[in-house]
């Protein structure tokens, strides 16, 4: 699928065939706990429909940063790190089948497809029955990243963009993009609205890994940047408004 270099013009219409969605863990909790919070979970919910009323195909990759993560776990009770990111691969299962279910009863069809293999409770991973989902009016959560160790599901997001032809990788954060400085803490933190790949690597801006980054670039993935806690900000990122932060050529 041909990638669409943005203007970021609004229009009626959307600008976006097929998008990535990634959520980290920490989107399906309340701040500061840990687990899954109902509320949230139906917010991101309502922020899926909202595109996928408007014939957006959506493919969504979710983090398990709210039960567990593997490097510090590996830390604190002493198991080995790969054990733990297997774990935590495992966490972020939990969290999509739990985003299914909220998905369907509000009358969106969905498929989970994982990267490892948990034939009673999802499918396998397969690209090209992912792509006849999406092509099919599915929503699809893709869960336990890579399926392999020492790999964030960042990167995960990134590979599963490039995989399935996503016309933008939706990067879902609690703030409202990419700023000069962490906005919680410096006041005077200035929202950045756009930046280029070698921007965001150079300057090691927290937004994805430098993986995750180096490999949308080569394949020519934008990444929009964005509160997806902000009601109706999904909506607007794939209708061309300016929201969050865009990083591109």
């Amino acid at each position: 699928m041909a990638k669409k270099k943005s203007t970021r013009t609004a229009t009626k219409k959307p600008q976006y065939q097929r998008v990535l969605l990634k959520i980290s863990g920490e989107g399906l909790c309340r701040k500061g706990e840990t687990g899954i919070d109902g509320t949230a979970l139906r917010a991101i919910a309502k922020e899926i429909l909202s595109v996928r009323e408007i014939g957006v195909e959506v493919a969504v990759v979710v983090g398990g940063g709210n039960f567990l993560r593997g490097a510090t776990i590996a830390s604190e009770a002493r198991i080995q790190e790969a054990t733990a990111h297997y774990m935590g691969m495992l966490a972020t299962v939990i969290n999509a089948l739990a985003l299914q279910d909220v998905l369907e009863d509000m009358g969106q069809p969905v498929r989970v497809q994982s990267s490892i293999a948990i034939h009673s409770a999802c499918e396998n991973f397969i690209r090209r029955r992912c792509i006849r989902h999406l092509e099919k009016g599915r929503v699809v959560i893709l869960a336990a990243g890579t399926g392999r160790p020492f790999v964030t599901t960042d990167t995960a997001a990134a590979l599963g963009a490039v995989e399935i032809g996503a016309d933008v990788l939706c990067k879902a954060t609690k703030v409202d993009g990419v700023y000069t400085a962490d906005p919680v803490k410096d006041k005077n933190a200035k929202l950045l609205p756009s930046l280029d790949y070698n921007q965001v690597i150079d300057k090691r801006l927290k937004v994805m890994d430098v993986s995750a980054i180096d490999m949308c670039q080569r394949h020519g993935v934008p990444i929009l940047v964005f509160n997806l806690m902000q009601a109706g900000n999904m909506r607007k990122a794939v209708l061309g408004q300016k929201v969050g932060t865009w990083i591109g050529d």
